[in-house]
């Protein structure tokens, strides 16, 4: 049955229930080329590669002046809560490749823009780029999901999860949590 806006609604105090501080993370991915995707048992982070191994410093869809992949999306960090919801079809829809899963309140009002997050031993920065999905989104979860995340209303709690850059190298294992730095927001 296909989702509704009212039925996705409908869940969005479920969805800001999540950990506030530190947030178990589902799922680990790296995306070395389109549709590819990868789940290592860890990923590494570089300041100038993003995730060691991903598509991101290769093909994005945002480039600085002079041509330079932006480094403010070098992570896609997206909520389990919110991939429970979308994700009906896991046999025959394809994961939706953030390169982290993870159950933690990503909205706003728990980490505005330039707050940071331990992940593992690197060190990430929420950056001020909205994420707002694709057709791509579209595609997979249907209509209803790409509207929902994009409501004026819904947009501060970044429904279709954040975009990080990272600030200090080093990796991180699904054993590990990411939480929130104490030097935050810069």
């Amino acid at each position: 049955m296909p989702l509704t806006l009212d039925a996705l609604n409908q869940q969005i105090d479920w969805i800001n229930a999540a950990p506030m501080d530190a947030g178990e993370v589902h799922t680990l991915c790296v995306r070395p080329r389109e549709g590819e995707r990868l789940y290592p048992d860890r990923i590494r982070f570089s300041c100038d590669e993003g995730v060691i191994g991903d598509r991101w410093c290769h093909h994005t869809w945002m480039h600085l002046p002079d041509g330079s992949p932006d480094p403010r999306l070098q992570v896609c960090i997206l909520q389990k809560r919110v991939l429970d919801l979308v994700w009906e079809d896991r046999e025959h829809t394809p994961y939706t490749a953030d390169n982290l899963i993870v159950d933690m309140n990503l909205s706003e009002a728990n980490l505005p823009t330039g707050s940071r997050l331990q992940a593992g031993s690197a060190v990430l920065e929420v950056t001020d780029v909205f994420n707002t999905g694709c057709a791509k989104w579209k595609r997979r979860y249907g209509a209803a999901a790409l509207t929902w995340v994009n409501l004026p209303d819904n947009r501060r709690h970044r429904l279709r999860g954040i975009l990080c850059r990272v600030v200090t190298a080093g990796e991180m294992t699904p054993k590990d949590k990411l939480t929130k730095a104490i030097n935050e927001p810069v």
